[in-house]
């Protein structure tokens, strides 16, 4: 059984990351006055640190997908007659093609292999293999497990020693007067950007690979050791994938999604203002995990409602061919999309995007590199032709 809604909230997911090429940010500063294009700019952007924009919903949703998923092809290879260990020898060969997929990719024009693992695919890739094992475990062995990851990495943190009033914040990327660090003796410090357990490991990790100069820190914040409550995000999408599959009436279905995705909401949000934990994504705290958790909740049951439930099915197609095939399109944005930018420059000519005034250039120019994108998926999806990993 394949669920519908699944690849619509997966399409939905990569159209938001290839709709970068729209440049809605270059819009809004054309025409400064305008709260529609500065509205639409900011949730296509990340924040710099707290909070959450659409934006930010995108890597927990690709994670969180990969869970949900994860119940039926299981199920799907058992059927098969596919034997655990073969699916285990699988789901670790699957695990490794993820993680150097995503250190190729963030290779692509530079002098040599750039090892670096915040890449969406590589922080899924490095918790896979243990989501699969998780797969095979009852429910509550999945919650445990949620639980130890989210409590173990904010002790983690909770734990490092803060950095001494000598520490020079500008030399590992923070401008000076930066407004989003908490106060250097406050328990929030622990937190901070490039200060905390996640830099301390990468400075040490990421310097054992060849690089060009030695890793000092990376500079929106982020790092390796995300990838441990990603796995957290996973493995709720995997509990929430067992809630689809059991035998519970539809609607049931729903309200469970919902009222377990409000709580979450609202868990993260108590987190980050009793001061436990900060709502950050850049460093992926446990806070983070459950807020952006339940908006993932959330999303899931308005798709399945909608769309496996009461059936409105036909306005999702365009959605659906970028759905069925998320590697295709993440490798295309990722490689392809300035080729197909120019090209159409080419043969269109340089101020052919220009029809509606220097403003909208950006949003014409990115309209067409996402149609041409579209159309090749849709080739793909009329010739059955579908990556898979």
């Amino acid at each position: 059984m394949r669920l519908t809604s699944l690849d619509v909230y997966r399409g939905l997911v990569m159209f938001l990351m290839a709709a970068e090429a729209l440049r809605l940010s270059r819009v809004a500063r054309a025409l400064p006055e305008s709260s529609f294009w500065k509205f639409l700019a900011y949730h296509q952007t990340h924040v710099e640190w707290i909070g959450c924009s659409l934006h930010d919903l995108i890597q927990p949703s690709f994670s969180f997908i990969v869970g949900v998923a994860l119940p039926y092809s299981i199920a799907s290879r058992l059927a098969k007659g596919q034997t655990p260990l073969a699916m285990t020898a699988h789901a670790i060969w699957r695990s490794l093609i993820l993680v150097f997929l995503g250190v190729f990719l963030r290779s692509t024009g530079r002098s040599q292999t750039n090892f670096t693992f915040e890449d969406t695919l590589s922080q899924i890739g490095l918790g896979y293999t243990f989501l699969f094992l998780l797969g095979f475990r009852a429910v509550r062995a999945q919650w445990i497990a949620l639980g130890a990851i989210l409590v173990g990495y904010w002790a983690a943190f909770a734990l490092y020693p803060l950095p001494g009033p000598e520490f020079d914040y500008t030399k590992v990327g923070v401008a000076a007067g930066w407004p989003h660090l908490a106060a250097p003796d406050s328990f929030l410090a622990h937190w901070n950007k490039n200060s905390n357990f996640a830099w301390a490991f990468d400075q040490w990790f990421l310097n054992l690979f060849p690089r060009e100069k030695p890793f000092l820190f990376n500079g929106g914040g982020y790092s390796t050791l995300s990838f441990i409550p990603t796995l957290g995000t996973m493995i709720l999408g995997l509990i929430a994938g067992g809630w689809l599959r059991s035998e519970r009436p539809a609607v049931a279905k729903v309200k469970l999604l919902a009222l377990v995705g409000v709580i979450c909401l609202v868990a993260g949000t108590l987190l980050h203002w009793l001061g436990v934990c900060p709502n950050v994504k850049r460093i992926w705290t446990p806070t983070w995990t459950i807020f952006s958790g339940g908006w993932c909740l959330l999303l899931l049951a308005a798709f399945y409602a909608g769309i496996d439930v009461w059936g409105y099915k036909r306005w999702a197609f365009p959605l659906v061919v970028i759905g069925m095939n998320s590697i295709a399109i993440y490798c295309m944005d990722h490689l392809i999309n300035g080729f197909i930018f120019s090209s159409v420059r080419t043969h269109l000519g340089p101020n052919a995007f220009k029809i509606l005034g220097d403003a909208y250039e950006p949003l014409l120019s990115g309209a067409a590199v996402l149609l041409v994108l579209w159309l090749i998926l849709y080739w793909m999806y009329r010739r059955k032709i579908f990556l898979r990993i």
